[in-house]
């Protein structure tokens, strides 16, 4: 006799299958705190983390704070305050509102909240493990919310075995502040982790949040741009496209102040820069885009991250639009306009000026035939010089030559001359040179015994530097270099992390630092085969690649640090060599473990034999 098999999971259980939904690392707990925070209209907020959100994640406002029995209700499962009917989902104007958020959280967690009304003097405690409250009572606690959020993932150790380093853990974490705090620059922000304060942000405009989160050096790429329309309104920024990265990480979308992610929007700015971009690079942009929350939809994603447009193609087609018109409003994309005279704009100094009729000044008695002119300023009499054409024969250039000078005539030699007679190398100059020449300054070819060998110069000098970064950081020291003057690499706190995480190893390769402040570096010392004209440009497009790919193990970061910083420091495609320069090339290459591939698995060089050749003339 057959059985009932279907059954009701238990409370526990279902929690922590909708916990799976919602928080998916720390990041994700730190995102759904903030959010509640702003919604209770809060002014300031405190971010702070330990072992980057593992052991510790604490969130603290301002806000209005909670009644005792509204603390409680907040850690059960669909409770909100945000809506009341289906239909209210429609009106959304506030950030969460499904009520999973604090449930999910505490049923993987150890979760103490700390909450007091602004009418109230005496504030509530609960505590919460694994879902359940172990204690709960009346306290003296500061007017706001308090939320700490201990040993993430205690009771799911499957879930907490697939968490990353705290290196990557923390690069999340600081994603999910950073698009909060640029989409609300009224609050003011505080990050601490470890007790170390990333990010102090006091309240600010949209331009200074901007300057604020990633540093000054963006403040000069930023151009602005603001559209209105019936449809849509949009503010905010895009970058100039000379500063355009090749990997992503500075493109924002927000809607209605909720950051979300939409492919579609990305490719209509990608479709405003064309032809203002080189290939396989990406602009940066900050848009703030506001819409009647009855034509979106952003309850389609447990996130809220992806939303769904009413008329998205309309969105699109302004969103071009509005950009292009930017950058060309800016002089920043080039215009064709055949009806416009330049020569007749009015400069900027010249705009508040009244028209002044000109003066010229006539020298009514002047007379061309005349030999005495009349001064117009004092009035005198000037005599002209007269100017005699004397009759010479062309024999009387060549009087008073002496004999000896015009033998030097014959000594003379012009730069335009061409030595034809050494269009190619002798033999002796052949072994002396060894056949080696640049072709189109990207492959240097040489000559070899019966065969001929073309080296790709850029593959073959990061297979050089790679090797020799990644024995440094392995094996033994680095030469270093002392700069006389100490250079300066403005940073933001995200870039500044990535650099403390991988100082030592920088160091082991020759680098050195003077000193590490909160929005720049100084460095001090640099690696023997480094330029010191490149070091910021180098160190620039080493953290963007590095940001885009941390590894997870010790070794793996020693690799990764290698390749990316050999391949940023390497000569490119484009670089005249001289021949001593070509042969240290082809010499340094073949002293290499690995010479035949790049530390991408690419071939570094090909070797022609005469066969070859000879299948080539038949």
């Amino acid at each position: 006799m057959s059985r009932d098999i279907v059954q009701l999971l238990p409370e526990h259980v279902a929690n922590q299958i909708a916990a799976g939904e919602v928080v998916q690392r720390p990041a994700s707990v730190v995102k759904e705190l903030l959010e509640n925070a702003i919604d209770a209209a809060a002014t300031h907020i405190t971010l702070a983390i330990k072992d980057a959100g593992k052991t510790l994640i604490q969130v603290s406002d301002n806000g209005v704070g909670m009644s005792p029995a509204d603390a409680l209700l907040s850690f059960e499962r669909h409770a909100t305050s945000k809506i009341n009917t289906a239909a209210d989902l429609f009106h959304l104007t506030t950030k969460g509102f499904r009520g999973e958020a604090l449930a999910s959280i505490a049923a993987i967690s150890h979760v103490s909240m700390k909450t007091c009304r602004m009418e109230d003097e005496l504030g509530f405690e609960v505590d919460l493990k694994g879902g359940q409250i172990i204690r709960k009572e009346p306290g003296v606690v500061s007017k706001g919310t308090t939320v700490g959020v201990k040993n993430l993932f205690y009771n799911v150790p499957a879930r907490r075995n697939f968490l990353k380093s705290d290196r990557i853990e923390l690069r999340h974490i600081i994603d999910e502040f950073e698009r909060v705090a640029v989409a609300h620059p009224q609050i003011g922000f505080a990050f601490y982790h470890n007790d170390d304060e990333l990010f102090g942000l006091e309240p600010s405009n949209r331009r200074q949040r901007i300057v604020g989160v990633f540093g000054r050096k963006i403040n000069e790429k930023l151009v602005p741009i603001t559209e209105d329309t019936d449809i849509v309104r949009i503010e905010g920024f895009v970058g100039k496209p000379e500063f355009a990265k090749r990997t992503k990480g500075e493109q924002f979308f927000f809607v209605n102040n909720r950051y979300v992610k939409s492919g579609y929007l990305h490719h209509a700015i990608k479709g405003a820069y064309e032809g203002l971009l080189q290939e396989k690079q990406h602009p940066t942009y900050f848009l703030f885009l506001q819409l009647d929350p009855e034509t979106i939809d952003i309850n389609i994603h447990p996130t809220k991250t992806e939303i769904k447009f009413e008329d998205e193609h309309a969105i699109y087609t302004i969103l071009k639009s509005a950009v292009k018109h930017s950058l060309g409003q800016f002089n920043i994309a080039p215009t064709l306009d055949f009806r416009h005279d330049s020569k007749l704009d009015t400069p900027y100094n010249y705009k508040d000026k009244a028209p002044r009729a000109p003066q010229i000044e006539v020298d009514r008695n002047f007379n061309p035939f005349s030999d005495n002119v009349v001064s117009p300023s004092t009035g005198g009499v000037k005599r002209m010089p007269q100017f005699k054409r004397e009759e010479q024969s062309w024999e009387s250039l060549y009087v008073g030559l002496s004999k000896e000078e015009s033998e030097g005539f014959s000594k003379v030699q012009f730069e335009s001359e061409v030595n034809t007679e050494n269009l190619f190398y002798t033999e002796a100059e052949d072994r002396q040179h060894a056949g080696v020449f640049q072709l189109q300054r990207k492959y240097i070819v040489s000559s070899l015994k019966e065969s001929m060998l073309i080296v790709h110069q850029h593959r073959a000098h990061y297979r050089i530097l790679f090797e020799e970064f990644l024995k440094n950081i392995t094996v033994e020291r680095g030469i270093t270099q002392q700069l006389l003057f100490p250079l300066i690499l403005p940073l933001n706190p995200r870039e500044l992390q990535m650099l403390k995480g991988v100082k030592e190893m920088l160091e082991q390769i020759g680098f050195q630092f003077a000193s590490f402040d909160q929005e720049q570096v100084q460095i001090s010392g640099i690696p023997s085969s480094i330029i010191d004209t490149q070091v910021n440009a180098i160190l620039d497009r080493f953290l963007a690649d590095f940001e885009q790919n941390v590894p997870k193990e010790e070794l793996d970061t020693s690799q990764a640090l290698a390749r990316i910083l050999a391949r940023n420091a390497s000569i490119k495609t484009g670089i005249s060599l001289n021949t001593e320069e070509q042969l240290s090339i082809i010499n340094r290459l073949f002293a290499c473990k690995e010479p035949n591939l790049s530390p991408e698995s690419k071939p570094v060089f090909i070797r022609l034999g005469t066969e070859d050749l000879d299948k080539r003339f038949k």
